[in-house]
């Protein structure tokens, strides 16, 4: 069986952690930082402190919803 860099294919392989990050630690995090763990999941690493903080919470929170009392059933 042939090597993948023999055939020139490229894998992604997902770490074994999930980051556990809050959005606080993401808009205090220095960019090196940003920059390792963007690389570590194979993400892209261009752009500014901001896009890259606004980036990596898109891609690693979870978002939002509001809670609501009542089903809707």
């Amino acid at each position: 069986m042939e090597s993948p860099k023999q055939s020139n294919v490229s894998f992604f392989q997902m770490p074994l952690h999930y980051p556990r990050y809050t959005e606080k630690d993401y808009q205090e995090m220095p960019e090196w930082k940003l920059d390792g763990l963007l690389k570590e999941y194979g993400l892209p690493t261009h752009g500014d402190l901001a896009y890259k903080r606004e980036f990596a919470m898109g891609a690693f929170l979870w978002p939002k919803f509001p809670i609501n009392s009542k089903s809707s059933a």
